[in-house]
C-alpha cells in the first residue's frame, strides 16, 4: 500500500533529496522544542543546521504564526515553495527554496545566524535520537 504524499509533504521530499546532493541529511517533521514542529531539518557535513518550512499555498502560508519561533533552533531558515505560490509574500531576511517532489533549488541563500554551540550540540544530539528511532520503528514496527 502507497500512501498518497500531501503538497507540502512533496516538497519536503523534494528539499531532502536536494539537501543530500550538498551532502546534507535531513529529517521531516522534527520537533527542536516543545510546541515547534519544521517541516525538513537539515544537518549539513560541518554540522549547519537549516531548517525549511515547506508552504503549498497562501493560506498555508498565512496560516502559520509559529515560524519566527524556528530561527533561534537554527543557522538558515529557508521556505520551501512550488512554481505557482506568490513569493513575493515571502519576508526577504529569509531563504527561499522552489521545489516539488523531485528536487529542489535554492534560489535565495538564507542569511546565516550560527546556534550557540551548546544549542547545535543538543540539536544535533537530539536528530540523531530522531532518526535513529524512526529508522529502529521501520525495522521493528513492534517497539
Amino acid at each position: 500500500m502507497t500512501l498518497e504524499l500531501q503538497p507540502g509533504q512533496r516538497l519536503a521530499r523534494g528539499v531532502s533529496r536536494h539537501f543530500s546532493t550538498h551532502g546534507f541529511v535531513s529529517i521531516e517533521e522534527f520537533v527542536p522544542a516543545r510546541g515547534l514542529r519544521v517541516d525538513v531539518m537539515g544537518l549539513g557535513p560541518k554540522g549547519e543546521l537549516w531548517v525549511v518550512e515547506c508552504k503549498s499555498s497562501r493560506a498555508d502560508y498565512q496560516a502559520d504564526s509559529k515560524w519566527q519561533g524556528y530561527l533561534e533552533w537554527c543557522d538558515r531558515f529557508f521556505w520551501a515553495v512550488d512554481t505557482d505560490f506568490p513569493t513575493d509574500l515571502l519576508p526577504e531576511q529569509t531563504g527561499l527554496i522552489i521545489a516539488d517532489a523531485y528536487d529542489a533549488e535554492i534560489v535565495r541563500m538564507a542569511p546565516e545566524d550560527k546556534v550557540a554551540p551548546a544549542r547545535r550540540k543538543k540539536m544535533i544530539q537530539k536528530f540523531a535520537t530522531d532518526a535513529a528511532r524512526r529508522l529502529q520503528v521501520l525495522r521493528d514496527p513492534r517497539l
